[in-house]
C-alpha cells in the first residue's frame, strides 16, 4: 500500500479510524488485480490481453491559437463574401437583407459550427472517423462530405486559375481588357464586331481568357492558357497542404489577413471615387416589404450556411488538431462574426466601387443620348423650342438631361419611341444586379480601367481573390487529406500530390473552351442539396441519437464550464426544423426552375439562358446521387454487419477515457473482494458527476461520448478480455431527451 494513503498515515497516526472501508478504498490508487492473489476468477499472475495505449497522442497540433483563427477565418472567408453576398443584399432589400441573414446566423450557423467545432476536437479525427465514433451506422456522413469537398476543389481551384491569368495580365498599362482590339481589313481599321456589341472587359473574358463555345455540347477542345493557370493553381494549393498544418498553418498567416489590407484599400479608395456615396447609399437603403418574402430567407439561410463551410469536413478536421480543453465555443462566436463584418466590409468596398461605375456609365448615356438629340434638331426632327433655354450641350449634367428628356417625351408622346432615347437614370444602373464571376471579372476590372493607376489595383484586387481562394481550398483540401489518413495509414506527402495529379487531371474538363459551363452545373448541383443533408445528419446524429444532454456534459467535461442552454434547444428543435425547411425549399427551386446554364452567344455578343442536354441534365443529378450515395450504403452495410464499424480505429484520447473508466470498474470490483461480495453480485455503476437537464433536474448517464452508441454497445465492454467473468449488460440505448 502507497505510504501517502489515508491508511497509511491514520496508521502511523494511531488516530481513531471514522471512515469506512469503501471510503478508504474510494482513495486508494488502483492496483493490478488481474495479477493479483485476490483475483478470484483468474489464476494468480495470469497476463489478460489490454488494449495498448500510447504513452502520447502523436497527432499534430497548431503552433498557436492565432494559427487555428485564421486558418478557420481563412476556410470560412472565401470567393462567395466578395462577390455572392453583395449580389444577395442587392437584390433582396438593401439593408434589410442583413436583418434574416443576422437572426439565421445566430439561429443556424453558430449553433452548427460549434457542433462541427466541438466533435472535431472532441474525438479528434477527421469527418469520417468523427461521425464513425458518434454513430456508425450513419458514417456516410464523413464519406458524403469527403465527396462534396472532392467535387468543390475541382471548379473551385479553376477559378483560382482565373484569378492566376488576370494577376499577370495586370502587369501592364493600359489594362489589356481597357479597350475594344482593333481588325484590320486591309487599309480600314475597325473595332471588332463582338467587342463594339459588348463592351471591352466582357469581350476579354469570354473572348480573350475563356474564349467560350456558345454551347456546352461543343467542346472546343482544350484552352491552353486556362490550363497552364490550373496547373499553376494546384502546384501553389499542393506546396500549401503537403506538409498538413505543419505547412498551412503558416501560409495562413498570410492569405489570411492579406484580403483584408487589400479591402480596407480598396475602401479607402472608393470613397475616394465619384459616385461612391450614391452606391453605398443605394446598397444600405432597406426595402423593408422584401423582409416578407419567403424567398429573401431561403437564400439567407443558404448563405449563412456556406458561408460557415458548414458540412465541408474542413471545419471538423482543423479543430481536430486543437487541444482537448481549448474554448471552441469562443472560437465559433468569434469566427462567425469575423465572416459576418467580412462580408459587411465587402459589400461597402463593392458598392463603392459599382456607384463609381454606375455614375461613369450614367455619364457616358447621357453624352451618347445628348448627340442622338442634337441630331434630331439639326435635321429638324425635335424643334428647339423644347430645348430648356438654360442647358448647355457642351456642360451637360444629368439633371439638364432629365429635363430635357421629360420635355421631349411629353410633346412627342406618340412618336418617342421612334426616337430611341434612353431615361439615363443612376437608379437603373444601380438596380443591375451583378454576382460571381461577371462581378470579379466584368464589372469590378471594367471600374478599375477608370482608376488613377489602375494596374495597381487590379495586381492587388486579383492577388487578393487569389488568397481569399487558396485559403478555402486548404481547408477544401484538408477536409480531403485528414479523414483518409486518419483512417489509413498512407504517407501524407505523397498521398497529398497524389490527390492534386488526379484533381488536376480531373479539372482538364474545366479548362476546355466550354469549361466554364461546367463550372456553373458543379456549382450549382454538386454542393447544395448533399451538404444540406450532410448538416441535417450530424445535427440529428448529435441531438437526437446521441443525445443533447449527454452531449451538453461532454462540452462541460471539455470546456470547463456549462454552454448557454439555448445550444440545448437550438440543437434538438430549432436547427433541425430550420434545415428541413431549407432542404423543401431547395427542392422544390431545383424542380420548378428549368436547368439550365447562360452561353455567351457570339453572334449576339451577350449570354442567352439555354436549356440542358440530356446527357448534361443526367450529370447533374448524378453529381447529387453520388455526393448523397455514402450515406444508405454505409448505413445498409452497417446495419446488415457486411463493414466493420471502426471500433479497432479509436482515437488515443478515446483509448485512454476507455481506460481510465476500465480503471474504475476494475478497482471497485477489487473493493467488493476486499469486503466480501457474493460472486457474481452486480457491480454498482461507477459514479459519474450528475449535469442538470434544461429543467434544472439533475441527470445520470453512465455513458460519455461512445463512438458506438448506435449499436447499443460500448468500447468499454468490447475491450474487456473475454477471460475476465462478466455479467450480463443491458444494451445502452440512444438518449431520450423528453
Amino acid at each position: 500500500m502507497p505510504k501517502n494513503s489515508k491508511v497509511t498515515q491514520r496508521e502511523q497516526s494511531h488516530e481513531h479510524v471514522t471512515e469506512s472501508v469503501a471510503d478508504l478504498l474510494a482513495h486508494e490508487e488502483p492496483l493490478d488485480w488481474k495479477s493479483s492473489s485476490q483475483n478470484v476468477g483468474g489464476a494468480a499472475g495470469k497476463k489478460v490481453p489490454q488494449i495498448e495505449v500510447p504513452e502520447t497522442d502523436e497527432r499534430p497540433a497548431w503552433n498557436s491559437k492565432l494559427q487555428y483563427i485564421l486558418a478557420q477565418v481563412g476556410f470560412s472567408v472565401g470567393l462567395g463574401n466578395v462577390w455572392r453576398f453583395p449580389y444577395l443584399c442587392q437584390k433582396n432589400g438593401g439593408g434589410a437583407y442583413l436583418v434574416p441573414y443576422f437572426i439565421l446566423l445566430l439561429i443556424i450557423g453558430i449553433p452548427l459550427f460549434f457542433l462541427e467545432l466541438a466533435v472535431g476536437q472532441k474525438i479528434r479525427r477527421g469527418s469520417i472517423g468523427v461521425w464513425n465514433y458518434v454513430c456508425p451506422r450513419l458514417g456516410g456522413i464523413g464519406m458524403s462530405s469527403l465527396m462534396v469537398c472532392g467535387f468543390v476543389g475541382l471548379y473551385y481551384n479553376v477559378i483560382i486559375g482565373w484569378s492566376i491569368f488576370y494577376f499577370f495580365q495586370s502587369f501592364q498599362y493600359p489594362l489589356p481588357w481597357s479597350d475594344c482590339p482593333i481588325r484590320k481589313n486591309g487599309t480600314l481599321a475597325i473595332v471588332e464586331p463582338e467587342c463594339e456589341k459588348s463592351s471591352a472587359t466582357t469581350y476579354f473574358w469570354y473572348r480573350q481568357t475563356l474564349n467560350t463555345t456558345s454551347t456546352i455540347a461543343e467542346s472546343g477542345g482544350l484552352n491552353v492558357k486556362m490550363t497552364v493557370s490550373l496547373l499553376f493553381a494546384w502546384i501553389i494549393v499542393c506546396l500549401a497542404v503537403i506538409k498538413g498544418i505543419a505547412s498551412s498553418g503558416k501560409v495562413m498567416y498570410f492569405s489570411s489577413l492579406f484580403p483584408y489590407v487589400v479591402l480596407f484599400c480598396f475602401l479607402v479608395r472608393g470613397l475616394m471615387l465619384k459616385g461612391s456615396v450614391d452606391g453605398i447609399a443605394h446598397m444600405f437603403t432597406p426595402k423593408l416589404e422584401k423582409m416578407l418574402e419567403p424567398q429573401v430567407w431561403r437564400e439567407a439561410a443558404t448563405q449563412v450556411f456556406f458561408a460557415l463551410g458548414l458540412g465541408f469536413g474542413g471545419v471538423i478536421a482543423f479543430s481536430s488538431y486543437n487541444k482537448i480543453d481549448n474554448n471552441c465555443h469562443f472560437d465559433a462566436v468569434l469566427v462567425s462574426f469575423i465572416n459576418f463584418f467580412t462580408s459587411i466590409l465587402a459589400t461597402l468596398v463593392v458598392f463603392a466601387v459599382l456607384g463609381f461605375k454606375a455614375n461613369i456609365m450614367n455619364e457616358k448615356c447621357v453624352v451618347e443620348n445628348a448627340e442622338k438629340i442634337l441630331g434630331y434638331l439639326n435635321s429638324n426632327v425635335l424643334s428647339h423650342d423644347l430645348i430648356p433655354p438654360h442647358v448647355n450641350f457642351s456642360h451637360l449634367t444629368t439633371t439638364d438631361y432629365a429635363e430635357m428628356y421629360g420635355v421631349i417625351k411629353t410633346v412627342k408622346e406618340g412618336s418617342f419611341a421612334q426616337l430611341g432615347l434612353e431615361p439615363c437614370l443612376l437608379e437603373d444602373e444601380l438596380n443591375k444586379a451583378v454576382q460571381g464571376t461577371g462581378l470579379a471579372f466584368i464589372a469590378f476590372t471594367e471600374a478599375m480601367t477608370h482608376f488613377p493607376a489602375s494596374p495597381f489595383w487590379s495586381v492587388m484586387f486579383f492577388f487578393m481573390l487569389i488568397n481569399l481562394g487558396l485559403g478555402s481550398m486548404i481547408g477544401t483540401m484538408t477536409g480531403i487529406t485528414t479523414p483518409v489518413l486518419d483512417t489509413y495509414k498512407v504517407q501524407k506527402e505523397l498521398f497529398t500530390v497524389c490527390c492534386c495529379i488526379v484533381a488536376f487531371l480531373c479539372g482538364l474538363l474545366f479548362v476546355q473552351r466550354s469549361g466554364n459551363y461546367f463550372v456553373t452545373m458543379f456549382d450549382d448541383y454538386s454542393a447544395g442539396l448533399p451538404l444540406t443533408v450532410v448538416v441535417i445528419l450530424e445535427n440529428l446524429s448529435v441531438a437526437w441519437v446521441y443525445g443533447t444532454k449527454r452531449f451538453m456534459q461532454d462540452l462541460e467535461d471539455m470546456l470547463g464550464f456549462r454552454p448557454c442552454i439555448i445550444y440545448f434547444y437550438l440543437w434538438k428543435f430549432v436547427s433541425p426544423i430550420c434545415l428541413i425547411v431549407l432542404i423543401s425549399a431547395t427542392v422544390i427551386e431545383m424542380a420548378i426552375s428549368p436547368p439550365g446554364y447562360n452561353a455567351w452567344v457570339e453572334e449576339l455578343a451577350q449570354e442567352r439562358f439555354q436549356s440542358y442536354p440530356p446527357w448534361a441534365l443526367a450529370m447533374c443529378f448524378a453529381l447529387i446521387v453520388v455526393a448523397m450515395l455514402p450515406l444508405p450504403l454505409v448505413f445498409l452495410a452497417r446495419h446488415f454487419n457486411l463493414m466493420s464499424d471502426g471500433s479497432n480505429k479509436l482515437s488515443v484520447s478515446y483509448r485512454k477515457t476507455m481506460m481510465k473508466d476500465m480503471s474504475n470498474l476494475e478497482e471497485q470490483d477489487e473493493a467488493r473482494s476486499i469486503l466480501g461480495a457474493k460472486p457474481g453480485e452486480a457491480l454498482p455503476a461507477p459514479m459519474r458527476r450528475p449535469y442538470l437537464t434544461p429543467s434544472g433536474n439533475k441527470a445520470t448517464d453512465p455513458n460519455s461520448l461512445s463512438p458506438n452508441i448506435c449499436y447499443g454497445t460500448s468500447y468499454q465492454n468490447a475491450a474487456i478480455s473475454p477471460t475476465t467473468p462478466t455479467t450480463p449488460t443491458t444494451p445502452v440505448t440512444p438518449e431520450s431527451d423528453s
